[in-house]
């Protein structure tokens, strides 16, 4: 059995297995702003805080989130004087911390983590992030200079996946900023995001690997050469370990969204949170479905039973969806909407309707 962890805009909540579904037994840090959850399988939950004005915080629990310790930020060196930075876009990039927004188990150390932020560093630690060191292979490498922001005003990393049997071998993608891979831990990097197309640049430049946006990206555990990822212009799937993208250009009412969840055994098998793309945001019709493929991306399975079918206009971010070990999917919106299943996406349950709104869900072993 796992529980549910729910990052919300006013706390974290913890919800517990209850008849056919979860329900919410307990909350943390409630009114502050928890960004994101992290459960590292060999110990501890951690936490990210948005302050606002206060600043970006890190907290970690040692009991499954009964206490909480404040531990280190991931801090920027200081940026040298005259040597201002602009993205494309015009848009200054101050070295400064302004969101964590991925964390992930280093599993080549014992106690490691990285750690994802906007304005697109990547930071690592070797101490249960008590302290944090960026790593400068990625943040001084020539191509960042073409990398800006999406959502944000400016690039950031969203998500990081660390080969299961490989632990050197590190994933960070990029939102605008294609998909990066090192394969000596850290110390040097390829963009691997070739292959995949951005409309929203002019047609010389959609194919340009530093300039995509892959709002999210996910590995399969058994079988790592395979990946999903839900990018600006659609779903992208690999089969040989980024090698080559194929680009699904039909999958129920909308390719466009921000989130995608694989099974971990089965890597045909992915799930999708359909939206209408660019400024409207919202699911098409105001019908709240999921899309399943179970044979790498020829075909899809609508899924809507138990979610709300009229005037619902929920919105699931990148980290707002996900899998337990046991099969079981949860994901929460924007509209404060939690909900569950537990036959692979054919029924959804209510697990809460009235929750701040929703950043990410993860789940955490009881």
């Amino acid at each position: 059995m796992h529980l549910l962890l729910v990052s919300t805009r006013k706390g974290l909540f913890v919800a517990e297995p209850h008849a056919d579904s979860y329900r919410v037994t307990r909350a943390a840090f409630v009114g502050d702003n928890v960004t994101l959850a992290m459960v590292d399988p060999r110990g501890g939950w951690y936490v990210a805080l948005d302050h606002g004005h206060f600043g970006v915080k890190l907290h970690r629990s040692d009991d499954r989130g009964v206490t909480w310790t404040e531990i280190g930020t991931p801090q920027y060196p200081p940026q040298p004087e005259g040597a201002g930075e602009k993205s494309p876009s015009g848009q200054p990039i101050k070295w400064s911390t302004s969101l964590v927004w991925a964390l992930s188990p280093a599993l080549d150390h014992d106690g490691a983590l990285w750690c994802g932020t906007l304005p697109g560093g990547l930071f690592r630690s070797d101490d249960r992030g008590v302290s944090w060191k960026l790593n400068e292979a990625l943040w001084f490498h020539p191509s960042r200079k073409n990398w800006f922001g999406g959502g944000a005003d400016d690039p950031g990393i969203h998500s990081i996946a660390v080969h299961p049997r490989e632990p050197k071998t590190v994933v960070a993608a990029v939102s605008c900023g294609g998909i990066w891979r090192s394969r000596d831990g850290g110390a040097s990097w390829e963009n691997m995001a070739k292959g995949m197309r951005a409309a929203y640049m002019p047609p010389e430049r959609a194919l340009d690997p530093d300039i995509q946006d892959p709002h999210y990206l996910v590995q399969c555990a058994m079988h790592p050469h395979v990946w999903w990822s839900q990018h600006h212009n659609g779903i992208f799937h690999s089969t040989d370990d980024m090698a080559t993208w194929t680009e699904i250009t039909e999958a129920g009412p909308s390719t466009f969204g921000f989130t995608v969840v694989v099974d971990p055994f089965d890597a045909n098998t992915a799930w999708f949170i359909p939206a209408e793309s660019d400024q409207k945001r919202t699911p098409i019709g105001g019908k709240l479905v999921v899309t399943r493929t179970r044979d790498g991306g020829r075909s899809f399975d609508v899924l809507s039973r138990g979610l709300p079918d009229s005037f619902a206009y929920d919105l699931v971010f990148r980290h707002g969806f996900s899998m337990s070990a046991e099969g079981t999917l949860a994901f929460g919106s924007t509209t404060g909407n939690v909900f569950a299943s537990r036959d692979r996406g054919d029924t959804w349950t209510t697990v809460s309707h009235h929750l701040p709104p929703v950043h990410a869900v993860t789940f955490a072993s009881v």
